[in-house]
């Protein structure tokens, strides 16, 4: 339950700042708008007010901003009496704007929502203690008896105050055995690890260097230190570029087949990691959320026909040619791109039954 709820009030939050976006330009540039639905599929609850009717719909997946005259097929039948309210007859400008406008939201929220946990919170920071947190399987550390919770005190006599002290020592190893002493319950432990060579590799899984390790991982103790509205904006912003790059990135990494297609992940993968981080605090909630958003942002400015990256390509190719594509290649590139989201949305539902079963 736990990990529906977090689901389904994490994704909520996103469309709703994304649609959001798309309706609040379409306003600003006068466009009539004739429905705001959060999901998609049969309807739980709506209510008509003014020229809108606002919907809940049951399959919390996504959402729309349906504006009057942006399909293809209906933009030559709008009455010239209602054409100051139409999206098809507004300028290019206006209508990249509002069709940018949904991604940009997204990127935005995540900023604001930086900026509110660091202002209250205050900025992290780990302590350099040298506790361990995690203890890999089967590594050196394992077959030696280290524990998670563990201390390490010194290693062959030289006193580790530091984590960098712990990595330098084992590094510098040659494979040597060492000699460990641990605290552990309030009592010492001496222990004798043995390091072997392992690849080190970076968030990708790309192999970075070899060395000596012993399969052992901090224990991560964080603190917040105070700041000011400067400070957190400034933090946020950095948070916010790092995981709009770090998006990207993996982007990259997935063409050049650096990240296996099998580790794309879909809706059940998205409320398992919800639901976990739920469960390990509201801030790692929140921190999830941002990054779930700038991932929605940067996802949706991708080029292809339905994605708001695809309608913002149409709508340069416009502004470059002086004249709109024809109506015929519109509908043929939107039908080419559900046909392509839907075999994508299968193939990460597959990949996210496949982990469940295959693991």
């Amino acid at each position: 339950m736990n990990t529906l709820v977090s689901f389904i009030v994490c994704l909520g939050i996103l469309i709703f700042v994304h649609e959001l976006g798309h309706f609040l330009f379409a306003k600003l540039f006068k466009v009539r708008v004739l429905k705001f639905s959060l999901g998609f599929g049969p309807k739980i609850y709506s209510k008509t007010v003014g020229e809108t009717v606002y919907q809940l719909s049951a399959l919390p997946l996504g959402g729309y901003v349906k504006m009057f005259g942006e399909n293809p097929d209906e933009q030559e039948e709008v009455d010239s009496s209602d054409r100051d309210a139409s999206f098809a007859h507004k300028s290019v400008g206006q209508r990249f704007l509002i069709v940018l406008a949904g991604p940009v939201f997204n990127l935005l929220f995540s900023l604001i929502l930086f900026f509110f946990v660091f202002f209250f919170m205050g900025l992290p920071d780990s302590r350099d203690t040298t506790k361990i947190g995690e203890v890999t399987a089967d590594s050196p550390a394992a077959e030696a008896g280290v524990l998670p919770g563990d201390t390490i005190l010194t290693i062959n006599g030289h006193a580790t105050e530091q984590w960098m002290d712990v990595l330098n020592l084992v590094k510098d190893s040659r494979g040597e055995a060492l000699h460990f002493v641990l605290a552990r319950d309030n009592e010492e432990v001496a222990l004798v690890v043995i390091p072997a060579i392992q690849p080190v590799k970076n968030i990708f899984g790309e192999k970075v260097e070899e060395r000596y390790m012993i399969g052992i991982v901090k224990a991560e103790e964080l603190f917040y230190t105070p700041t000011g509205l400067v400070g957190a904006f400034q933090a946020a912003c950095a948070q916010t570029w790092m995981y709009i790059s770090l998006t990207v990135l993996g982007f990259v990494k997935l063409i050049q087949q650096v990240v296996p297609v099998s580790e794309l992940g879909g809706p059940i993968l998205i409320a398992q990691i919800a639901g976990k981080q739920m469960q390990a605090g509201w801030i790692n909630f929140v921190f999830f959320t941002g990054l779930l958003s700038v991932n929605l942002g940067i996802l949706n400015l991708l080029p292809i026909p339905v994605l708001d990256g695809g309608h913002l390509m149409f709508l340069s190719f416009e502004a470059i040619r002086r004249k709109p594509m024809s109506e015929k290649m519109q509908i043929f590139a939107q039908q080419l791109g559900i046909a392509f989201l839907g075999v994508a949305m299968i193939f990460v539902f597959y990949n996210d039954l496949a982990r469940i079963f295959g693991s």
